[in-house]
């Protein structure tokens, strides 16, 4: 049904070109200048940035995590917070004989309560300082599992003999925190893959793609281009092990360099995947933001000669995978990203370089008078405001 509703909203925009036909403003003056045909010009099938999901709408939210960045520095979390299919709030709702995956509906409207929860935990309540800015992505694995990738710039950045107090990467001590050690061996834990488990998911070319397992280190090490090597303290240096029991039934005992960084506080109190990173290097922070609003998998390909006009609603929907979750997720239209504060879009391009909205009846117009942008707009200000002139200096 999702897939029906998602067809008739990219058939309104097809329908609708002429709305949204667009081009550099250079480009359509050369054109009407040059041969007075206005038929070809442009893109004749565009996908809008206002359709959410769409490569203009990831990218803008990728470029709005940089001004985050330019104005606030790197940011100082990177979450990804998981669903668990067995919370209490999904498994008393459901009815006799059914487990979660036969209740998408009940698990997205779970996930969006525990995500809002998340965010006011952090946000609100401060837990780990006050909080100057923070954006998250919802996206869905193939089992149909939501998670969300989730970026928060403190005011207070963490410094590195403060990030062992926020994040652990070791087992802990059941005999101190039964509660926690059971959190965190039943979600936490990597695999294990490798030797121990050839046939991982994980595993390409004998390898694990997730790095596993880490090194063990004795104290956190900061200082390279990406995440930190945190503490991993060995069996000998008072780490802890745990016993894990594998799909086909067998048991098998792990130690610290299997074990996915995390939050003990978030950990134990939202009972979930929550897999927390300090942004240690901002080498590593266009990657992240890319990362958070980089869309869904896809990869296709064909050959056919070269078209002029290229269609990106086809692009769009070729390789388009809708899981169950998201299908209800998007029906009771939860959002998929989220920011605070708000980021506003101003237009910056080279001199005739801003992009103009036409159509067959009002091109010539176009051509002569194009519509001031934000960055037109304020330099004819300046021209005749002496105090946004002065202020355009400063």
């Amino acid at each position: 049904m999702y897939a029906k509703i998602e067809s008739e909203r990219l058939l309104y925009i097809r329908l609708n070109q002429t709305k949204l036909r667009s081009e550099q403003y250079i480009h359509l003056r050369d054109a009407v200048i040059n041969d007075g045909n206005t038929t070809n010009v442009g893109r004749l099938t565009i996908l809008p940035s206002s359709y959410a999901g769409s490569p203009r709408h990831m990218h803008e939210y990728a470029q709005d995590a940089i001004a985050y960045v330019r104005l606030y520095g790197r940011p100082d979390l990177f979450i990804t917070f998981t669903c668990n299919q067995s919370w209490d709030e999904i498994l008393q709702l459901l009815l006799q004989g059914q487990s979660a995956v036969h209740r998408h509906d009940i698990t997205a409207r779970v996930f969006r309560q525990k995500l809002k929860s998340l965010i006011n935990y952090i946000v609100k309540l401060e837990v780990f300082g006050s909080v100057r800015c923070w954006m998250y992505s919802v996206e869905w694995q193939k089992r149909g599992l939501p998670h969300a990738h989730k970026l928060i710039w403190l005011h207070k950045k963490i410094t590195s003999n403060e990030i062992d107090d926020v994040i652990s990467t070791e087992i802990p001590d059941k005999n101190v925190d039964k509660g926690l050690h059971d959190i965190i061996v039943k979600n936490m834990i990597h695999g294990p893959c490798g030797a121990l488990n050839e046939n991982s998911p994980c595993m390409a070319k004998g390898r694990c793609t997730k790095q596993y397992s880490r090194l063990i280190v004795s104290n956190t090490i900061t200082g390279n281009d990406g995440y930190p090597q945190y503490r991993r303290r060995s069996t000998e240096d008072g780490g802890k092990t745990a016993i894990i029991k594998k799909r086909n039934g067998t048991t098998i005992e792990v130690d610290n360099q299997w074990v996915v960084p995390y939050s003990p506080l978030l950990s134990k109190t939202f009972n979930a995947h929550i897999n927390v990173e300090y942004c240690n290097s901002v080498k590593a922070i266009k990657y992240i933001c890319k990362y958070v609003n980089k869309g869904s998998d896809m990869a296709v390909f064909r050959l056919q000669p070269e078209i002029k006009d290229f269609d990106e609603i086809v692009q769009y929907q070729a390789g388009r995978y809708i899981s169950t979750n998201e299908a209800v997720w998007q029906i009771l239209s939860f959002p998929i990203h989220e920011r605070s504060p708000a980021v506003v879009h101003l237009a910056v391009h080279l001199q005739n370089g801003q992009r103009v909205y036409f159509t067959e009846t009002n091109v010539q117009q176009r051509v002569l008078n194009p519509l001031d942008t934000t960055l037109t707009a304020f330099f004819s200000l300046c021209k005749n405001d002496s105090f946004a002139k002065k202020t355009a200096v400063y």
